[in-house]
């Protein structure tokens, strides 16, 4: 079962894909609805909202402790959300990437657009089509996250263990790509010792 956090966003997609997958999904508005689930996409929406509902409904540190044993997919404000420096006070980063990220670096919302690009990702290539919505951009980059697909030769697509952040949302335009890696690196429950 993979979750999608329910708060904010195109939660409807997301689980479009995944239904088309074969893969059951879940929507989660509650941290309780963690328990549930064996990984969460973070979709896109307003990162400084997003940030005030997940403080409001306490969702900080039972996301971190989920994301120690389980995969987490970011699209756009999700990736801002996952990133470990945002330059905005107004987001609260979880840390889950080791990256930077500056909101809206592509553009507002009259700068959207849509661009097949390329991904490799385990011995994987497949060109797909990316659409940039508001989309963030990462500034900065550790030597420890895996560039999985790049825009004008910088990276919009990283991964880093079992997390994934994408700058753009595959989602609209019905790509299942990361959302393959992501369960890919799933981890069963059964397999974690001691859970509750």
């Amino acid at each position: 079962m993979i979750g999608i956090l329910g708060l904010q966003g195109d939660v409807k997609s997301h689980c479009n894909i995944l239904q088309k997958m074969g893969v059951e999904s879940s929507v989660v508005r509650y941290p309780s609805q963690l328990d549930r689930v064996e990984g969460l996409i973070i979709p896109g929406g307003e990162s400084s909202t997003m940030t005030n509902l997940m403080e409001r409904m306490g969702f900080y540190k039972p996301l971190t402790e989920f994301a120690k044993s389980f995969p987490v997919l970011g699209t756009c404000a999700g990736l801002i959300l996952m990133a470990k420096q945002v330059k905005d006070s107004r987001v609260k980063p979880l840390g889950f990437l080791n990256v930077s990220v500056d909101r809206n670096g592509f553009g507002r919302q009259i700068h959207s657009f849509s661009e097949t690009i390329n991904v490799i990702a385990d011995k994987r290539e497949q060109k797909i089509i990316a659409t940039f919505i508001r989309a963030p951009k990462i500034s900065d980059i550790a030597d420890s996250v895996e560039k999985l697909a790049e825009y004008n030769g910088e990276p919009i697509a990283v991964r880093e263990g079992k997390h994934i952040g994408l700058t753009f949302h595959p989602e609209l335009n019905g790509e299942s790509i990361f959302h393959e890696l992501m369960i890919g690196k799933n981890i069963s429950r059964e397999t974690i010792p001691n859970h509750q």
